[in-house]
């Protein structure tokens, strides 16, 4: 009997993916387009895989956004996927106008 245990970039990946919920959706802090779009290609890449699903129609803006995003990370491995989504919520962190607040959450994502 195989038992899966938890590796640390999958612990602080879970919680990072509970901490980008919290970011701000207005103001100086909220994750730009572009941000928020490789958050989504990396949360994919990371649970799902590379792209499985044919691209959105031509009237589909955002999707059609999306799904190029998630294809751009074709072939990652998802360990990689989730260090990468974790690190860019460092980097989004290390950004942040309120740098006490945002010693909190990383501080939430270092006990993972």
């Amino acid at each position: 009997m195989q038992t899966t245990t938890m590796t640390t970039i999958d612990k602080q990946f879970e919680k990072a993916t509970e901490l980008v919920k919290t970011l701000p959706s207005d103001g100086a802090d909220k994750p730009s387009q572009e941000e928020q779009l490789e958050f989504y290609a990396l949360f994919k890449q990371a649970t799902v895989g590379d792209v499985n699903t044919p691209r959105p129609g031509m009237m589909d803006f955002a999707g059609k956004y999306k799904w190029d995003a998630w294809k751009a990370k074709e072939g990652m491995k998802p360990e990689e996927a989730k260090s990468k989504y974790v690190e860019l919520l460092k980097a989004k962190l290390s950004k942040s106008t309120d740098q006490d607040q945002a010693q909190k959450i990383l501080s939430q994502l270092e006990a993972a």
